[in-house]
């Protein structure tokens, strides 16, 4: 498939890059209002390594559906950048995850400007995350559905009761005591949830007190259709991030269509399965078209 590699600014200054992929014209998306699905990576990914969702991308193409395959600033570990006009380190490490709206508000103002006058937001991991986060607490009235594949719970009530608290708390009250120190924007290696390069401000917002991305804290809060899809791998192994998550999804109060579905066989990549999860993708937004 041919792509055009793009790229936009955000309102405070930060240049992304991404891939656009127009559908092929036989598609007959003239007969349609112009769509666009802007895919959004987990943490540390960037839109041209991601493979979760690289048998969706062709789908949708097929489908009639523009593809806008983005970086947002939590793209790669670390990297160097222009933020306005003050070099910084930005990437995984030093991302506060709640910047996610500018990002993503940089790429519909994108789509719109190439014809867009709807968009779907899919994400994966925290990416699933910054689509509802965004959603929840800066709606576009460009946004039509949204896609969460593989959210994981971020709670600090969670991750302290859990049966790894103790893991939770040692990392936890290094990058605390970093903070006092006034070492917050310098890197440690946390070992929860997973072996992490980290700033202790970053460590902080993303998994301190203030549930700050707590999915079950804000998806009831989205006004649009939105499907969460989890793997029956990641449910059974992946610890307190992911167990009963469906179960709690869909507990929570709707102000929108909402469907949560697992994917027999998918671990968190969606190894060998992303197949399976592209087709429940497609035939989802089929439904919400229809």
């Amino acid at each position: 498939m041919l792509v055009e590699l793009v790229r936009t600014v955000t309102r405070d200054g930060l240049r992304l890059d991404g891939a656009f992929a127009l559908p092929p014209a036989q598609a007959g998306v003239a007969a349609h209002p112009p769509m666009t699905a802007i895919l959004l990576h987990g943490v540390a990914a960037n839109f041209y390594t991601s493979s979760t969702f690289e048998p969706l991308i062709p789908r949708l193409s097929n489908a009639g559906t523009a593809v806008l395959a983005v970086n947002t600033r939590g793209h790669d570990a670390v990297f160097n950048a222009s933020l306005g006009n003050v070099r910084r380190r930005l990437g995984a490490a030093y991302e506060i995850v709640g910047h996610c709206r500018d990002d993503i508000a940089a790429w519909i103002r994108f789509a719109k400007e190439r014809g867009s006058q709807r968009v779907i937001l899919i994400g994966h991991s925290l990416g699933a995350i910054k689509a509802v986060y965004s959603q929840a607490h800066e709606p576009h009235p460009a946004v039509a559905a949204i896609v969460a594949a593989s959210g994981p719970r971020l709670s600090y009530a969670a991750f302290t009761n859990s049966a790894e608290s103790s893991q939770f708390d040692a990392s936890y009250r290094t990058a605390m005591q970093m903070v006092a120190e006034g070492r917050g924007d310098d890197l440690f290696t946390a070992s929860f949830p997973f072996p992490l390069l980290i700033a202790a401000n970053a460590y902080i917002d993303k998994y301190g007190p203030g549930e700050n991305y707590n999915l079950l804290e804000f998806a009831s809060s989205l006004s649009v259709p939105a499907l969460f899809t989890y793997g029956s791998k990641e449910l059974a192994s992946g610890g307190i991030a992911f167990a009963g998550m469906p179960e709690a999804l869909d507990a929570l109060p709707r102000s929108a269509s909402r469907e949560v579905t697992v994917i027999d066989g998918a671990d968190h990549l969606y190894t060998g399965v992303a197949a399976s999860l592209a087709d429940r993708i497609v035939a989802w937004l089929r439904q919400q078209a229809a």
